[in-house]
């Protein structure tokens, strides 16, 4: 069959269209599953995934799905892409991974999906160079410590800034219920007196701050 060359040019012009519509509907697919995971909504997230949506897309900031439903606290979510494959320790552009924020900020069920999947990197560091452990003693979560106290992560581990899990708990803690828990979890699984660069050890910190239950719980664990 013989085409003019306008039928010819609109031809091409569809096929062009066409090529570039299924294009455009791979990378929305991407961008609608970062989108429900970071707003929850588990439904769209599994129809995604049957559709067979790439699971670790990144956004602008190199957050994936999992990251972001981490980041929102969105369980079922997290379940549904740990289920499917999401790679748990998948870094955005500030270090962050599902497994280290999931300690950081004491989302404990997501963090014990991610720990079941039995891949979780317990020598990543964040940003500061603390591991998952550092900043769940910082910001008070002792739930989220014992979590990360049944695995075999480095309770001595020390940051960019010289400190241990145990030097944050006392330094950058307000000495009440909350932080004597953390450090009474600490010691009793063998955390270290260990000094800053200041050569100051935790001991010493609680004892200038005037946490005498912190202090007294220190003590107790030091060698006689």
């Amino acid at each position: 069959m013989n085409r003019s060359p306008l039928n010819l040019l609109l031809f091409l012009v569809l096929a062009i269209l066409l090529v570039s519509s299924a294009g455009a509907q791979n990378g929305t697919g991407e961008t609608m599953l970062l989108q429900a995971a970071g707003n929850g909504d588990a439904a769209k997230v599994g129809e995604l995934l049957a559709a067979q949506t790439p699971i670790d897309s990144r956004d602008g900031e190199g957050r994936t799905p999992l990251l972001l439903a981490t980041r929102g606290n969105h369980v079922e979510v997290a379940r549904l892409l740990i289920e499917a494959g999401a790679d748990v320790n998948a870094k955005d552009s500030i270090s962050d991974t599902p497994f280290l924020y999931a300690g950081a900020e004491g989302r404990d069920e997501i963090l014990k999906l991610i720990l079941a999947t039995g891949k979780a990197n317990l020598k990543d560091t964040n940003r500061y160079g603390g591991t998952a452990l550092i900043p769940a003693a910082d910001k008070g979560h002792p739930s989220t410590i014992r979590i990360l106290l049944g695995t075999d992560i480095d309770i001595d581990h020390i940051n960019n800034l010289g400190w241990t899990a145990l030097l944050e708990a006392v330094i950058l803690g307000n000495g009440g219920p909350v932080y004597q828990e953390i450090v009474g979890l600490l010691v009793d699984a063998g955390a270290q007196n260990i000094a800053d660069r200041d050569g100051k050890t935790p001991l010493e910190h609680a004892r200038e701050r005037g946490f005498a239950e912190i202090a007294a719980r220190i003590e107790t664990s030091l060698p006689k």
